[in-house]
């Protein structure tokens, strides 16, 4: 008839005030967060680069992100994550300016190298302080609300991005440095300074619990999880598993991004337009939302949950291989974001919880590479199917690869260590049968 009160007290729990500082800080970095998109462009047209040259130089980038995403999970864990996050926000700035700068191609390469290097010191200890600071039932719906909290800043994004790239391309980086040097400045004024974890402490310096930690999960102990030494993510099967279809998920997520400006030219329509379509992406993630608290989607095992995302991403890809006008473009970046908004709080809330104690940067770091490998390989990819086959084969060929995953994560990802703990307060949301 009637729920007993206690499901309502666990969807309304408040999120901790570091968390709810993050997201007001990545939504003030997010307005400014549209120029990566455009690099290829601006490449192009003030530089007169080739398309496969435009290409390479954004697989440069990609392939400086990997190293950059280790060095901020390494850093973390050892010199703190408020320290981390400033530091690569403040270089990502430096970088924006110096591709705005940009008098040859050899400098805007150069400024794309270090932009690659700074870009993801900022995700590890961000997605670590969300990881640890609250409980296991919370976390999907803290990682999907930090998308939602970049999807919230990417509204004006993309409506700036439509506005300043159709004046100057250059203009776009200008805005993402001063977005980033405000958004580090917040970091730095509001969130507590916060120590390096040790053996035997959390991250706050507290001693670490034995037996069950507080996240309502056991605390992982062997040869591979005593110690801040023995934290190895890379032996870890499960984490493997999870990098493997990741970094293919991730690959068809940079070619809405990175690629899309280029397709629409293919097509014959301004690139600017890619700043709408980042819009109604962001909205549909922001006011979709809601399904994510939703008793039977909560219900949902990892992998079925992650299966059905793909197969609602294969759905907006083909809708943008047939779509040919501006309005159909708009609702095929609609569907696209529902299934990005069910991959993204799944996937990063089961890498927290395969995570040993105070390794929760590093696991999310290792996991993170995924993006690089997919920010190198995905240019080139993207670049080479619209140049040899045109928009439509792009769009119809990553569709096929988002059915593939879907079959994939029902075999081989593995189930959330903390499942059973959100399947509990899922079913407390639910009606009792009369």
């Amino acid at each position: 008839m009637t729920s007993d009160g206690r499901g309502d007290v666990l969807r309304s729990e408040p999120l901790p005030r570091a968390v709810r500082l993050l997201l007001l800080a990545r939504v003030v970095n997010r307005l400014g967060a549209f120029s990566l998109p455009f690099l290829t462009a601006l490449i192009r047209t003030d530089h007169g680069a080739s398309l496969t040259t435009a290409g390479l130089v954004s697989a440069a980038f990609g392939l400086a992100t990997i190293p950059s995403r280790l060095a901020g999970g390494g850093l973390a864990d050892r010199i703190g994550r408020r320290t981390t996050i400033v530091l690569g926000l403040c270089g990502c700035a430096v970088a924006q300016l110096a591709i705005a700068a940009s008098a040859s191609l050899t400098w805007a390469i150069t400024g794309a190298v270090l932009l690659g290097l700074a870009f993801e010191l900022y995700e590890p200890p961000s997605q670590a302080i969300i990881g640890e600071s609250v409980p296991a039932r919370q976390r999907v719906r803290a990682f999907s609300l930090f998308s939602a909290a970049l999807a919230a800043g990417g509204m004006g994004a993309g409506l700036l991005a439509a506005l300043l790239g159709r004046w100057d391309l250059r203009w776009l980086f200008v805005a993402d440095a001063v977005t980033c040097l405000a958004c580090a400045l917040l970091i730095r004024l509001a969130l507590p300074h916060d120590r390096p974890t040790q053996a035997g402490t959390d991250h706050h310096g507290r001693p670490a619990r034995t037996g069950t930690d507080h996240h309502d999960r056991p605390t992982q102990t062997g040869p591979d999880h005593g110690d801040d030494t023995a934290v190895r993510p890379l032996r870890d099967r499960a984490l493997l598993s999870v990098l493997a279809t990741g970094t293919a998920y991730a690959l068809i997520n940079q070619q809405t991004v990175m690629t899309l400006p280029l397709a629409l030219t293919q097509q014959g329509r301004p690139a600017a337009d890619a700043g709408l379509l980042f819009t109604a992406a962001a909205a549909t993630t922001v006011l979709a939302q809601p399904l994510i608290r939703l008793p039977w989607t909560s219900r949902l095992t990892t992998p079925v949950a992650l299966a059905l995302a793909h197969l609602l991403l294969a759905a907006g890809l083909v809708a943008y291989a047939l779509a040919h006008t501006l309005p159909a473009l708009l609702a095929s970046a609609a569907v696209w974001s529902l299934g990005d908004l069910l991959v993204i709080g799944r996937v990063y809330a089961l890498v927290t919880d395969l995570a040993p104690t105070g390794g929760s940067g590093r696991y999310l770091a290792v996991f993170g590479t995924s993006w690089g490998v997919a920010a190198t390989l995905a240019p080139v990819l993207g670049t080479q199917l619209l140049a040899r086959a045109g928009t439509t084969t792009l769009w119809s060929t990553m569709a096929a690869l988002c059915l593939l995953l879907a079959l994939l994560h029902l075999r081989v990802t593995p189930q959330s260590p903390g499942g059973r703990e959100v399947a509990r307060a899922a079913r407390l949301h639910t009606p009792d049968a009369a």
